[in-house]
């Protein structure tokens, strides 16, 4: 029992925070299989099974494998030895998933959406599912653990084909475009993780813990899991609405209030005197009742108007010394005697 209320409270915190923002961005479009990224996902598709095909008939791909490890690029460029050590991290699934995870749970938290972290989540599991079973099932060893020269070093019991820190960087870091919410953040994420996952994947070749075709390999597959997830799209809906709704379900169960809905905030128009000007209020389209729609508990529950906007108050009285040749505006002034001279 009491775990269970410790772990109410802690949901309960959780579903606090993101109650702090009211609803999620109407800019933010979910992106949809369209059929330009159907034609993507099938050229991708197709490269996958070419290099499966090319590493397991043995032909060029497998002799320039062997060309690139005889050439042992650690030994050529040991100054960047080190550097590269710190840089391979970058695909590391542990690291990477807590770096990206925070900050899509801060997104989370202000847009008032599980959408990103179920996304990210969702990917990550794709990518444990595909990558792990391609790896399991075509048991490659690497460069490192090579038997016999020449040969594909396939169904020996590796775990390296196609490359996890590849295809790691290419969803990790490509979740973060693919969740942007505008075009030119789209545009610089794409190119950011494109870089990143390339260079997390020659850092693996020039290490000698891959080879060249495990990268090409991970890439595709790494691609393959960003271009897939529109088709997921409904699923993370449900899934969000689900764990809302499981929300609700818990409040009521403690007895906790629900969020109530806020006034709109509508502006005061004033007219030059300063008085409220009667105009009739703009035609507004019918919001069905959603989630989204409950606790905008952080707007005032009244009109506010700018200081600009503001009545002037008028001093009375004048502020000018009383002075005895001074009679008061407006008043005509008595005609002067004339005198002769």
């Amino acid at each position: 029992m009491r775990t269970e209320r410790n772990l109410t409270r802690r949901l309960d915190r959780v579903f606090a925070r993101l109650d702090r923002e009211p609803e999620r961005p109407a800019h933010i479009d979910v992106p949809r299989m369209s059929r330009h990224r159907v034609v993507l996902f099938s050229a991708t598709l197709a490269f996958y099974l070419a290099i499966v095909w090319a590493v397991v008939t043995t032909s060029w791909l497998v002799r320039l494998d062997w060309q690139v490890m005889f050439f042992r690029p650690y030994q050529q460029w040991p100054e960047i030895h080190a550097f590269l050590d710190y840089y391979v991290v970058l695909g590391q699934r542990g690291p990477t998933a807590v770096m990206v995870a925070a900050w899509l749970g801060w997104r989370s938290w202000r847009q008032h959406t599980l959408r990103p972290l179920l996304t990210l989540a969702t990917s990550l599991l794709l990518l444990n599912i595909t990558v792990g079973a391609a790896k399991l099932g075509m048991g490659r060893l690497g460069p490192h653990y090579a038997t016999a020269i020449g040969s594909n070093e396939m169904g020996l019991g590796g775990d390296i084909f196609p490359s996890g820190h590849t295809a790691n960087a290419v969803v990790t870091w490509g979740i973060l475009a693919y969740l942007a919410s505008t075009p030119t953040a789209r545009r610089w994420l794409s190119a950011l993780s494109a870089v990143t996952s390339l260079g997390v994947g020659l850092t693996t070749v020039y290490l000698g813990t891959h080879w060249l075709s495990d990268v090409l390999l991970g890439w595709a597959a790494g691609l393959l899991i960003l271009l897939a997830l529109p088709w997921f799209e409904p699923l993370i809906a449900k899934a969000e609405l689900g764990l809302f709704d499981l929300r609700d379900r818990l409040r009521a169960r403690r007895g906790l209030p629900a969020p109530e809905p806020a006034v709109p905030v509508t502006p005061v128009l004033l007219t030059p005197r300063g008085l409220p000007a009667e105009q009739p209020a703009p035609a507004r389209e019918p919001v069905a009742s959603t989630r989204s729609s409950r606790g905008l508990a952080h707007l005032a529950p009244g009109p506010h108007t700018a200081r600009s906007e503001r009545t002037p108050v008028t001093p009375a009285g004048s502020r000018r010394p009383p002075h005895a040749d001074r009679l008061p505006r407006g008043a005509s002034q008595p005609a002067r005697p004339l005198t002769g001279g």
